[in-house]
């Protein structure tokens, strides 16, 4: 595989068909483009970790299979090991140490691309683009909001990447809103 971009995304919509899921992924990968160019590292490679990090949860998303199924296959594909070890250590349950800043990053924008989304579509215009880092605090601190999002782990994500929370949501967030029609966040719905 060439892993350009068009290709990795050809690949995620053959193993992802919930708009959700692939909404999520490009949301990742967004942040982790962003985060790319503050460090100064390989956007592309930063940025298709994003975008496949979840390639295999929709049909395999247990403990036991998910992300060790997508990197399986990922792997036969020739994809880099420092993109592989990321997507796995984004799985906190597998112990696999996040060693590289690219893999700190994929864990510590996954959950919070989550809580961005949820916070957007309780906005009432359902556009990312309007949304303010201080309404993202604000919903962060109500524990009964968007329960799914688990707020240790991103806790835990801007301390292994050594960012404060606030600078980190405000990176994420801005990446989102770039690509908000990607998302289907633009006030429009769904690509």
């Amino acid at each position: 595989m060439n892993w350009s971009r068009p290709e990795a995304e050809a690949l995620l919509f053959e193993w992802t068909q919930s708009p959700g899921l692939r909404s999520h992924a490009r949301a990742v990968e967004a942040a982790l483009r962003a985060y790319a160019r503050k460090y100064g590292e390989d956007e592309e490679l930063w940025g298709l970790t994003g975008l496949l990090h979840d390639l295999d949860y929709e049909r395999h998303p247990t403990r036991e299979e998910h992300p060790r199924v997508g990197v399986a296959h990922l792997r036969e594909k020739g994809a880099p090991e420092v993109m592989l070890q990321a997507i796995l250590g984004h799985a906190e349950y597998l112990d696999v140490p996040r060693e590289t800043r690219l893999a700190k990053a994929l864990f510590a924008v996954d959950e919070l691309v989550g809580l961005i989304t949820a916070v957007t579509l309780v906005n009432p215009a359902r556009d990312v683009r309007q949304v303010k880092s201080s309404s993202v605090r604000k919903k962060w601190k109500d524990k009964a909001f968007a329960r799914g999002v688990n707020r240790e782990d991103i806790e835990k994500g801007v301390r292994e990447l050594e960012v404060p929370l606030e600078d980190h949501i405000a990176l994420t967030l801005e990446a989102m809103q770039g690509v908000a029609g990607e998302l289907g966040l633009d006030g429009r719905g769904a690509p």
